[in-house]
């Protein structure tokens, strides 16, 4: 039991923390619509089984300067994220409720961008290899149950949260209307752009000293 409880204030905190993938969640919703944004919430349990392996097997070995290229690369790539959901801001209207073709094209591009982003992002390597590791190990020293457990409970949060929050985001935005539409998208791509401006600032300077 502590083993979940440790998981699910853990998935908890990452889930609701202001981050890129949030943000691309919210976005993603904004524009094509809960489908999209729940499978951009899901996205952790595409991408983390080779972040968690990798973080403890390799970047345990590797100098300080590998983690600020890969933070320096995910600032750029979600500047670039920004500037596209910020220009679609000016002339968005409120998408249709089913958009076919385009909406599910919509929907795989958002996909491969927050597959993207929390490969890029430093943030999960950092949590893995600072803090999810050692405890993921010390609750397979208790038997693969507690670190089944802990598993369990973190991506149960991680992941929930998020999609939580994108339910939300679907149900209001259809009844906004299309300045209240713009607006929400104006702010995804403020969230962006300042998630990108904290990791090249973090990891610029760390490249740079």
């Amino acid at each position: 039991m502590e083993e979940l409880a440790l998981g699910v204030a853990l998935g908890f905190s990452a889930g609701i923390s202001p981050g890129p993938l949030l943000a691309l969640v919210l976005s993603g919703t904004l524009r094509g619509g809960l489908g999209v944004g729940l499978r951009v919430a899901a996205v952790p349990l595409l991408t983390d089984l080779p972040v968690i392996v990798l973080a403890v097997t390799v970047l345990a070995v590797l100098p300080g300067r590998a983690i600020s290229v890969g933070g320096v690369l995910g600032g750029l790539f979600l500047a670039w994220l920004a500037f596209t959901t910020l220009r679609d801001a000016r002339t968005a209207e409120v998408p249709a409720a089913e958009d076919g073709a385009q909406a599910r094209r919509a929907g795989r591009r958002t996909l491969w961008q927050g597959a993207l982003v929390n490969l890029l992002s430093p943030h999960p390597w950092m949590f893995w290899l600072t803090t999810g590791g050692p405890l993921l190990v010390a609750a397979w020293r208790h038997g693969p149950p507690g670190a089944g457990s802990f598993l369990f409970g973190f991506y149960a949060l991680l992941v929930g949260s998020k999609a939580a929050l994108a339910v939300l985001v679907s149900r209001a935005r259809h009844r906004i209307g299309t300045r209240g539409y713009r607006l929400l998208l104006a702010c995804a791509g403020v969230l962006l752009l300042a998630a990108s401006a904290l990791l090249l600032v973090e990891f610029g300077s760390a490249l740079s000293a």
